[in-house]
């Protein structure tokens, strides 16, 4: 879903590496920089969807890789937007043949020069085309120009040993592949999203399971122009497009299904049955929808600094695979979409700076692949739950891991005076209104100045549109990790009349968000996250799901909760709708933490 606004690495991770380390078939490594490749363009014409497309690659071979001595083989393909030469993806193929792998790099439908329409990962289509490549590792189709790979490992015949790797759109594919053909060995997929549904318009009330489908949060309307412009100005990029890449007038190079649901959710009208069409398909087209079909190991990589796909995401994709008994590990890296794709923090993997075989993540993907890929019994795929922690200065101790993601294990309560109290007997009974007005009047951060790397101001919210509730000083630092909830109740009359007309435009919208405050009064919000709810029914009490965090509350800082009429990065109430909330014995309002030792 971005080359004028964001430049090649817009949804995809900046994957800038120089080989560094060589894999060999007898399992062992090579020292770093000493495996060679050839890389060969190659094109192919594969099924999908219904019809042909031309589907655009590379080759790498490492050096010494032939018929009589093979190899295990990495697929990869680009983010939203970019294409098999930039310097994320090509990144890629070298870095794996760098470390004995034979790498096949392409272009994905509908970007670079491969044909056809950009259907969002959608298995039927983009995961079908994929599977044509596996046909080619698997020596049973050949390249358009004749070429036959006879150089990959089989575990049959037929049947390419072969793993995958990339980021965000580059990610998706690797599940939506899984799901359709299970001659893939093993996932590495990085800052995906789990349900496009819960991240082009999230609630949090629903998650990112999106119980209720035909109820949208509030769409993210920053991010999707920024998909929607990326996908269809293409033309100005590139003058000679594949005809296969042209829809209609009205929706360019998309699918039809995709641009009405990017026009509806931005639209701020959500009727019932137009609404339901839309979260239907942004729901088939993601990974929620075909799990169950996915049996390859998967490790997932997702980062804490990401406003288009949190953490919640790729939890709750763990926790499908492990539940269904697809091995899954999962670690929560510090860079993500946000922040205009900044610098890894020293340590993290940063594959420009070869960091593969010495950051953590890096060495655990390595590891990945020597387990599944080599059928190494014996390599350490660490552990099934390990999160990068920024306030620990020393690389070698910035991760921790768990058994499981924490869930909430500390409650606070929402006193009417405005305070966050430790027990319910210390709360008092008050009562406190806000408004929103007629334009926005919070701040959370501007997606499109990230995408273009432009200053993005300080978070801020304007006075008498929002309601918080705030903790003394700590005594001591507070770790949270996963995902907060809140249960609350909030009375809007103007709401209350109208919330069942039929358009779930006419129900009130609320953002929910936790800031770190020093003692000097100077306000955090915590990765820039916040939790849109489109609110149930006004006259009962509600339970929301913030982003999942990584963040220590130091010692003398106080934790703010915060509810907000509006926020700029997102579509949001339709009409002014005063809302009170009130806080007392016998009332809901609870705010439960995820706090580790």
């Amino acid at each position: 879903m971005l080359a004028a606004l964001a430049g090649a690495a817009l949804l995809g991770p900046p994957l800038l590496a120089a080989p560094t380390a060589g894999a060999r078939e007898d399992g062992r490594r090579t020292p770093a920089g000493t495996v060679g490749h050839r890389v060969t363009p190659l094109k192919f014409t594969v099924p999908a969807g219904g019809r042909d497309c031309t589907v655009d690659a590379d080759l790498y071979v490492p050096d010494g890789v032939d018929r009589l001595h093979r190899a295990p083989a990495v697929l990869a393909t680009n983010g939203f937007g970019g294409n098999k030469s930039d310097g994320s993806t090509a990144a890629i193929g070298k870095a794996v043949a760098g470390r004995g792998y034979v790498g096949l790099v392409y272009s994905g439908l509908g970007f670079g020069a491969s044909g056809c329409l950009i259907s969002l990962d959608d298995p039927r289509i983009d995961g079908e085309a994929a599977s044509g490549l596996l046909d080619f590792l698997a020596g049973r189709r050949a390249a358009d120009d004749g070429t036959v790979a006879d150089f990959v490992t089989q575990d049959g015949r037929g049947d390419p040993r072969v793993g995958m790797l990339g980021g965000s759109y580059g990610g998706a594919v690797q599940l939506a592949t899984a799901a359709v053909d299970h001659r893939v060995d093993a996932l590495v997929p990085l800052i995906t999203w789990h349900n496009l549904a819960y991240s082009l318009a999230p609630n949090g009330v629903a998650g990112p399971a999106a119980a209720d489908r035909a109820v949208p949060g509030a769409a993210k309307w920053q991010w999707m122009n920024g998909f929607y412009l990326r996908g269809e100005g293409q033309p100005l990029a590139v003058p000679s497009l594949d005809p296969t890449r042209f829809n209609s007038l009205d929706c360019i190079h998309f699918v039809t299904q995709a641009c009405a649901t990017f026009r509806t959710l931005n639209s701020g009208r959500y009727p019932a049955a137009e609404t339901r069409r839309v979260l239907d398909y942004a729901r088939s087209v993601s990974p929620v929808s075909y799990l169950s079909k996915v049996e390859a190991p998967t490790l997932l990589v997702q980062g804490q600094a990401d406003t288009l796909f949190n953490l919640n995401e790729a939890t709750a994709t763990y926790r499908t695979l492990t539940g269904q008994g697809t091995p899954a590990k999962m670690i929560w890296q510090a860079w993500g979409h946000s922040g205009g794709m900044v610098t890894p923090p020293a340590g993290e993997l940063d594959l420009g700076d070869g960091t593969f075989d010495t950051s953590y993540v890096g060495r655990r993907i390595l590891a990945w692949f020597q387990r599944y890929l080599h059928h190494d019994r014996h390599a350490d795929t660490g552990p099934d739950f390990a999160y990068h922690r920024d306030w620990i200065d020393d690389p070698a101790r910035a991760y921790a891991a768990a058994p499981a993601v924490p869930t909430p294990s500390r409650t606070l309560y929402l006193s009417g005076d405005g305070r966050l109290v430790d027990h319910p007997r210390h709360v008092v009974r008050g009562s406190r209104t806000y408004r929103n007005l007629p334009v926005p009047t919070s701040h959370s951060e501007s997606s499109l100045a990230g995408m273009v790397g432009l200053p993005d101001p300080p978070p801020h919210d304007g006075r008498h549109t929002h309601l918080g509730w705030t903790t003394a000083p700590l005594s001591a630092p507070l770790d949270v990790v996963g995902a907060p909830r809140a249960t609350l109740r909030v009375r809007s009359p103007a709401t209350e009349r109208v919330q069942h007309s039929g358009d779930a435009a006419d129900r009130l919208v609320l953002f929910a968000k936790l800031y770190d405050v020093a003692p000097d009064g100077g306000r955090t919000l915590v990765r820039r996250l916040v939790a849109p709810v489109r609110v149930p029914d006004v006259r009962r009490a509600f339970t929301l799901t913030l982003p999942a965090t990584v963040h220590r509350y130091g010692k003398g800082h106080r934790l703010q909760f915060v509810i907000a009429a509006s926020d700029g990065a997102y579509v949001g109430n339709r009409d002014v709708k005063p809302v009170t909330v009130v806080n007392g014995p016998g009332e809901p309002g609870a705010l439960r933490l995820p706090v580790v030792r």
